[in-house]
Order: C-alpha cells, then sequence, then structure tokens
C-alpha cells in the first residue's frame, strides 16, 4: 500500500479527494433540494403519510 503513495503526492491527493467529495455533496443536496419531499426553502408543508 505504501507504494501507492510513491505515485501520488499525499497532499495534493488527499486535497483533491477532498473537493471531489465536497462538490459530490453538494450535488447530491441540490438533487435532494429539487424534490418536492425534501425541499424545505420553498415553505411547503410536508406531506404526511396516512
Amino acid at each position: 500500500m505504501y507504494k501507492l503513495w510513491l505515485l501520488f503526492d499525499p497532499r495534493r491527493a488527499l486535497v483533491a479527494l477532498s473537493a471531489f467529495l465536497f462538490v459530490l455533496a453538494l450535488i447530491i443536496h441540490f438533487i435532494a433540494l429539487s424534490t418536492d419531499r425534501f425541499n424545505w426553502l420553498e415553505g411547503k408543508p410536508a406531506v404526511k403519510a396516512a
């Protein structure tokens, strides 16, 4: 496993991984916001299941 870090600079790899995960989290949250169920910004009351 240590040979992997000989190919990649650990600082750059971890920064790139963190940036990728942050962007992925933003995309997932914006997709959730675009649905009626999870859009809390519009102020619509939640639909309660019977």
